[in-house]
């Protein structure tokens, strides 16, 4: 099962982290943030995009502050990297993710 969880921030949003397998089929794991008004809008952003079977079941593993921050001053809202995380690599935005 994923691990995941959320973060509810002052304003009323929260921000979701999930740990899903790669939709490239490649046996990697990557960790996506979501920012929404809240945790139905989050997952459904993700369904929306091609990844159906996205559940947040309890808050194992919330997000750190410092994904928080990632997902906040990014425009979409939406990033991803692989799991679990190397020091060099960035955040990227989900649409590389899901590319063809």
């Amino acid at each position: 099962m994923p691990g995941g969880g959320f973060s509810k921030l002052p304003n009323g949003s929260v921000v979701v982290a999930l740990t899903l397998p790669s939709p490239a089929g490649d046996g990697r794991k990557v960790r996506v943030l979501v920012h929404a008004a809240n945790r139905a809008r989050a997952l459904t952003r993700l369904r929306n995009l091609g990844l159906r079977a996205v559940y947040l079941r309890g808050n194992t593993e919330p997000p750190t502050p410092d994904e928080i921050t990632a997902v906040l001053h990014h425009p979409d809202g939406l990033l991803w990297r692989t799991a679990p995380e190397e020091l060099r690599e960035l955040w990227h935005p989900i649409r590389a993710l899901l590319r063809p």
